[in-house]
């Protein structure tokens, strides 16, 4: 077990350095490689047999030279920068990291329903301004803050993420409606039920999505989705950027339709200075920062440790090419 040849293709990008490689280094010999760029992945993969990467994508072609390559292990849950059918033809396992940012991207989901609806950095940054200062009353009743407790709120994808979402929204008194490719009836209750997409889009007050990037769902949230929903409605995105269509968000932004975005993901990574939604109104962004804490990063590290080590041991998990 301890030979066991293992490249980390982009660790910076999981580990910047306050993060130990211990649970990696453990299981074999480790080469460790802050970013990969294309040109360079047939040299960093070289002879290992483990790989472990989150953005470096991996073609057939890749696979074809690198014969020596036994296992694909990901700092990530999402799989589509990898050509897995090759990789299944193969006999190499991908194996994703299912969960490890539930916690970490629902906070943050409702971190930016509650900055739309509560607004808090405006208000901070008005008192030290000094506006309450000159207020004559004890308190200062401002327009736009809302509360979550009787809204309905349409969560889309409802994985491990979808979930702890809604226990949030569900503890702040709001009522859940549910998207998702498999119905669950055991997670439906007196607050929370599955619908149809159409149904969901009509009905919400704040629509959060939480699916991933496929075939079917990117480009979903569109000007003819939006033209279903209720004027006013907020949309939060902490999944994927190409989930929505941005210049159609942004028109939606502009005319009213949509009351607020709350977005960490973007179809360009990192976002390009043409982006549309910076010059949307009533847009709240981040740079991609949902999974981004260090617990959940040192999660991370050793669920793909977990994930090295069963392999070593003949029963790989979280395959995502069985």
């Amino acid at each position: 077990m301890g030979q066991t040849t293992i490249a980390i293709l982009d660790g910076q990008r999981t580990n910047p350095g306050d993060l130990s490689w211990t649970p990696i280094e453990a299981l074999g010999r480790v080469s460790l490689y802050p970013a990969t760029a294309p040109e360079e992945l047939l040299d960093h993969i070289g002879d290992h047999e483990v790989i472990v990467l989150d953005k470096p994508v991996i073609t057939r072609r890749i696979l074809e030279a690198c014969p020596k390559l036994r296992l694909i292990a990901l700092f990530a849950t999402g799989f589509n920068n990898i050509d897995v059918e090759a990789a299944r033809e193969r006999g190499i396992p991908v194996c994703n990291a299912p969960g490890y940012s539930s916690y970490a991207v629902s906070q943050l989901a409702a971190a930016l329903l509650l900055e739309i609806t509560t607004q808090v950095g405006r208000h901070n940054a008005a008192l030290r301004a000094g506006a309450w200062t000159d207020n004559r009353y004890f308190c200062q009743v401002a327009p736009g803050l809302t509360e979550i407790a009787g809204k309905t709120v349409g969560i889309i994808g409802y994985g491990g993420i979808g979930q702890a979402f809604g226990r949030i929204m569900k503890a702040m008194g709001a009522e859940l409606l549910v998207y998702a490719r498999h119905r669950r009836p055991e997670l439906e209750d007196a607050h929370t039920h599955y619908v149809s997409l159409n149904e969901l889009y009509a009905r919400s007050d704040v629509i959060s999505l939480h699916c991933p990037a496929n075939a079917d769902s990117l480009g979903m949230i569109n000007a003819a989705a939006l033209e279903q929903m209720k004027d006013g409605v907020i949309l939060i995105n902490t999944a994927r950027g190409g989930l929505i269509v941005e210049e159609d968000v942004a028109a939606a932004l502009a005319c009213g339709k949509l009351r607020a975005l709350g977005q960490d993901a973007f179809a360009v990574e990192p976002i390009r200075p043409d982006n549309p939604l910076l010059r949307a109104p009533n847009c709240y962004l981040t740079p991609h920062i949902g999974w981004a804490p260090r617990e959940t990063r040192a999660r991370l590290v050793e669920l793909v440790a977990d994930n090295i080590r069963a392999w070593q041991q003949g029963r790989p998990q979280n395959v995502v090419n069985p």
